[in-house]
């Protein structure tokens, strides 16, 4: 057994002579690991042991798993690698150059630990154990003990496999709003290709007679990839992600629903039950609240080291979305989504954290820049930001009501709320397509039923005093209000939202730098400008503020939160932030008024004449 054991380590450890070294966003942990350094080490006197080996027994796709470990030469730098697949050598996965030999290590661990972590006196005993948390990823697992830290990693040994019991099961189903009001769409992920097995959902009214629906199937490969890592070391295979489509659903009703496959043998293969409420019909006057924040990313809750704490408050942003979920009918994530940057493993581990949220109501995202960003890809900016993803994980493995997912831009309406969804990453300025599209949005909506005109976006378009904004001297991307404000104007948007910056502030309403109002909290009748607002506090690492606070900034706090939207009536909208550690309100306003405030002339918002006058 030993023996055998030895040669599996050698045949893995001699892919590893020659590894493309590669560089991401230094936000992504895992990247600091020095893949193309590791060497082989192996001592007959160490041992990792992972149990069970069978997982999701009960059918459940997350379980611990008790790792045990043992070095003779243990040191605070020896750590656990988490892979999967369970063998990791590069045998049959050649890198960008196929001429270098022996061929690339194309896997990096799925998460780490160190192996002092729970064990202080490893150092001194050489023996210790881990409770690591796996999701089902549609394969298999194993455990690997190394020492000399990461910049300098020596494999010393390799645990047995573990698996769940059906990897391939559909997963993780997320919810998003259709074309049509009338629609909802379910997207989840599976090991089954259209060669195994139909992917089919089956739901329907609560308490009625469920029915049948087809799903369409997508995945991609490493070659739709645009760079490293995400082509290279941080490359994994993405599974099926399949998307049906619910339509002609009754407004504000509740539904039942469940994902599965059928075999070719004709066995049903099927998910737990979920349930969802459908979205209320356009200008339908009914409570309606829906949930905004950008940039949350993902953690691990048994305190996995691939992010070094720099997304631990996502995790609180979850929770608080959870505990809020009965009184929240629809969420927008708008951009930054899980900072996987080029570690597609990452992804899944965030759609199974978002999960109990995605799975209940629909889970709207926007596209930010380190979803799309890659040099000679088509993003407006030129950074490396994706890791070499290029927008293609977060497109196919979310819907958006967009005409084209490659082209982030979208329109949605839920209810008295008309949403336009810019995409940053691409040109919005006049003139561009997507500059064509934003004024559609905004001038097709009819006030009377939709009185509440919402513009999101990833990057700030608007204002914002975060440092990096006021050093660049425009106190938003440059440009961006350039072509913009005008039509905020015009067409009297009530609220803009962005992310990006991680912090949350809230500017009055305010157009062309001038605040059009000095009221703070309660608003009533026109606003004569649109109210800015930066939520930017979903999870990840928190941004400064300049010294200087413009006149127009109103609120700022450093630190995790979200924005919630309630929307009364067509006269009454309440807004509130929300911090992440306690969900308690934190900045709250509200507007009160009536059609005919809306259609009042203000600044730029009529035509300079009227045949009247």
């Amino acid at each position: 057994m030993r023996e055998s054991l030895v040669a599996i380590l050698v045949t893995v450890v001699s892919v590893l002579g020659a590894i493309q070294q590669v560089k991401s966003h230094k936000d992504q942990p895992l990247s600091g690991i020095a893949i193309h350094k590791i060497t082989f080490d192996l001592n007959e006197k160490a041992y990792v042991k992972a149990s069970p080996t069978v997982l999701g027994s009960n059918g459940q796709h997350s379980e611990l798993v008790l790792v045990q470990y043992s070095s003779p030469k243990p040191s605070d730098d020896d750590w656990i690698g988490v892979f999967s697949p369970a063998d990791f050598n590069a045998s049959t996965c050649p890198g960008d150059n196929k001429m270098v030999q022996p061929p690339l290590l194309c896997s990096a661990p799925v998460k780490f630990q160190y192996a002092n972590f729970s064990n202080p006196r490893y150092t001194n005993t050489g023996t210790g154990s881990l409770k690591l948390q796996l999701i089902n990823q549609r394969s298999d697992f194993s455990f690997a003990l190394f020492s000399g830290g990461l910049l300098n990693p020596k494999l010393v040994a390799i645990s047995n496999k573990v698996a769940f019991e059906n990897p391939n099961a559909p997963v993780y189903p997320r919810l998003a709003l259709g074309k049509e009001w009338d629609e909802m769409t379910v997207t989840w992920t599976s090991g089954y290709g259209l060669n195994l097995a139909e992917p089919i959902v089956e739901w329907g009214v609560k308490g009625g007679e469920p029915k049948l629906s087809p799903a369409g199937t997508l995945t991609f490969g490493r070659n739709s990839m645009c760079g490293a890592p995400a082509r290279t070391v941080g490359w994994r295979d993405p599974g099926y992600i399949h998307t049906a489509f619910l339509k002609e659903l009754w407004p504000n009703s509740k539904y039942t629903y469940r994902v599965g496959h059928r075999l070719s043998n004709g066995a049903l293969i099927w998910s737990k039950e979920y349930q969802f409420k459908s979205s209320p019909f356009p200008g339908q006057n009914s409570l309606q609240q829906v949930v905004i924040f950008g940039d949350m990313g993902k953690a691990e809750v048994d305190g996995s080291n691939e992010y070094n704490d720099f997304q631990r408050a996502s995790l609180n942003t979850t929770k608080q979305l959870i505990k809020d979920l009965k009184k929240t009918g629809a969420v927008f994530h708008i951009g930054d989504i899980c900072y996987a940057n080029g570690y597609l493993s990452q992804w899944d581990q965030f759609i199974a954290q978002i999960e109990p949220i995605a799975s209940t109501v629909p889970y709207m995202i926007a596209s930010g820049n380190h979803e799309r960003d890659w040099p000679n890809s088509g993003s407006l900016y030129q950074g490396l930001d994706s890791g070499g993803e290029c927008g293609v994980p977060a497109e196919t493995m979310f819907y958006v009501p967009a005409e084209n997912r490659a082209k982030f831009w979208y329109s949605s309406d839920y209810g008295m709320f008309r949403f336009c969804v810019a995409d940053t990453e691409h040109d919005w300025r006049e003139g561009t397509e997507q500059y064509n599209f934003i004024e559609h949005c905004l001038a097709s909506v009819d006030r009377k039923r939709q009185p509440w005109l919402i513009f999101l976006a990833h990057r700030v378009l608007g204002y914002s005093s975060t440092s990096f904004y006021a050093e660049e001297g425009s106190f938003a991307e440059p440009m961006g209000r350039d072509s913009l404000q005008k039509l905020w104007q015009k067409y009297k948007v009530d609220i803009a939202v962005y992310g990006h910056a991680h912090n949350y502030e809230r500017t009055c309403p305010v157009y062309q730098s001038v605040c059009t109002s000095h009221e703070k909290s309660n608003y009533k009748g026109p606003l004569n400008g649109t109210i800015h607002v930066v939520a930017g506090g979903g999870g990840a690492g928190l941004a400064e503020f300049s010294d200087l606070k413009p006149n127009w900034s109103l609120f700022r706090d450093y630190d995790y939160g979200f924005v919630k939207l309630t929307a009364f009536d067509h006269s009454n909208l309440l807004f509130e932030y929300k911090k992440s550690s306690d969900g308690r309100v934190h900045d709250s306003f509200t507007i009160s008024r009536d059609y005919r405030d809306i259609l009042a002339c203000t600044v730029d918002s009529c035509p300079a004449t009227t045949l009247a006058s």
